[in-house]
């Protein structure tokens, strides 16, 4: 069985206001093409289908046209389950259409595949349960067993979990939900089926980038790789936007990306669809087929001044990329300089300058004396961005900060009850069960290891 693995096409996003979808529809053509090209029996599509909850009507009749392409072609299925940027029941309003072309889509955890008869010749669901789905494909001689996991937030899931107070307890305890979940599900695998795995969820280990929304603050809806069944011959996963394969998995477990960069920080990034050659008993093999499809992002870094942004534009340099420009300047650019700069690249997005007296300024230790965090991260965002900071992001850094103060403040205080303690000698360790004493009669704390013990 030929497996076609992708995510995150994010249809209807734009870059500053500029819109993708010309690009995005590119992306269709090529991944068609490949589809067609391999001669693919099964196409993943592991969420983030749209960008918003309530996508354009260009960007969802652009997914319509991708499913009609893809979907029934000689008995190939489509099976395609919602992210955290998609609105499940809207995602598979069309399912009375979609199966009958061999199109399942799948907003919950949980859904069940048989929800819908698949009336397309050549494609039939043989067995199915909330999370699973055995695919029968008359092209193949083996059926597929595919646990399915669209984005499993806690209101998806239908369990609250947030009310554990520590990060720690609430991110174990995400965790392991979601491998209890998989764990029950991979009964299903037997040893002569194709056992696949599909989920939009964030993996321990992954890297990022900032085109991904955080599915959580500070990383409490993430899962350890260790929860992926080992019978797995492959898991498509998505969610983050850069191709890469989660070593620490217990099986072959890969993100494909976005097909497109979507922000400058995947400036140079590798944009690739996987394809999965598997069989029951036996190693899957995998390859990624690297994409050259939509603009390149590039950032420039006119350390010379705007004489050398001008000189660049005027050689053509990147003609056909969108470009982040950082200037090095003594001055405010004037609106002409701006307006020039565009005329000569109309792919340059953004015109950063930093100014030298700024940059001096806010590195200075005189201007830091005397100010508090918040203002100096301010300067320092804006000096780096050349833009005002968001007020969400400054909300969370101070959230962070607050964090770090209640730490801070809980240990002095217990620093301080140590050593009042130490000098009225009231206690002597006997009753704190967290409490040991040392060879030299000192305090030594339960979870600290001596060097000569480790």
């Amino acid at each position: 069985m030929r497996i076609l693995h992708t995510s995150d096409w994010h249809l209807g996003r734009s870059l500053e206001h500029i819109s993708r979808l010309g690009e995005q529809r590119e992306f269709i053509d090529c991944l068609v093409k490949i589809a067609d090209e391999e001669d693919v029996d099964l196409v993943l599509i592991a969420g983030d289908v749209y960008d918003t909850y309530n996508p354009s009507a260009a960007a969802e009749e652009l997914f319509f046209e991708a499913m009609d392409r893809l979907g029934g072609k000689a008995g190939r299925a489509v099976i395609v389950i919602a992210g955290n940027h998609d609105n499940p029941d809207r995602l598979c309003a069309a399912s009375p259409l979609a199966y009958k072309n061999g199109i399942i889509l799948l907003g919950y955890p949980g859904s069940d595949a048989a929800e819908y008869e698949v009336s397309a010749e050549g494609i039939s669901i043989a067995d199915s349960g909330p999370g699973w789905l055995e695919l029968s494909l008359t092209r193949c001689e083996q059926n597929a067993v595919i646990i399915t996991m669209p984005f499993p937030s806690e209101s998806r899931l239908e369990e609250l979990l947030s009310e554990k107070a520590d990060e720690a307890e609430l991110q174990n305890a995400y965790s392991e939900k979601v491998g209890s979940i998989f764990d029950a599900l991979s009964e299903k695998f037997r040893n002569d089926t194709v056992n696949l795995i599909t989920a939009h969820l964030f993996l321990l280990g992954g890297s990022t980038s900032d085109s991904e929304r955080t599915l959580q603050v500070g990383g409490a809806m993430t899962v350890d790789p260790a929860v992926l069944p080992e019978k797995t011959h492959y898991a498509a996963l998505g969610h983050l936007h850069r191709p890469q394969q989660i070593r620490s998995a217990a099986c072959p477990a890969f993100y494909a990306g976005s097909p497109l960069a979507y922000s400058f920080s995947e400036a140079g990034y590798s944009k690739a669809v996987y394809l999965v050659d598997a069989l029951p008993g036996e190693k899957a093999e995998v390859r990624p087929v690297y994409l050259d499809c939509g603009k390149p992002l590039k950032k420039w870094y006119a350390d010379k001044g705007i004489q050398q942004a001008l000189e660049w534009c005027e050689e053509g340099r990147d003609p056909n990329a969108w470009i982040d420009l950082e200037i090095l300047t003594e001055r405010v650019l004037t609106a002409d300089e701006h307006r020039t700069i565009r005329n000569l690249h109309p792919g340059i997005i953004n015109i950063r300058p930093r100014i030298r007296s700024e940059e001096a300024e806010v590195m200075s230790p005189e201007s830091r004396e005397g100010r508090k965090t918040d203002e100096l991260f301010r300067d320092y965002y804006k000096y780096r961005m050349g833009v005002d900071i968001p007020d969400e992001l400054m909300e969370a850094f101070l959230e962070l900060l607050n964090d770090d103060s209640e730490r801070d403040d809980a240990d002095n205080a217990k620093d301080k009850t140590r050593d009042n303690d130490a000098k009225t000698g009231t206690v002597e360790n006997a009753g704190d069960p967290g409490i040991a004493k040392g060879p030299d009669g000192s305090d030594k704390y339960e979870g600290e290891v001596d060097p000569d013990e480790a």
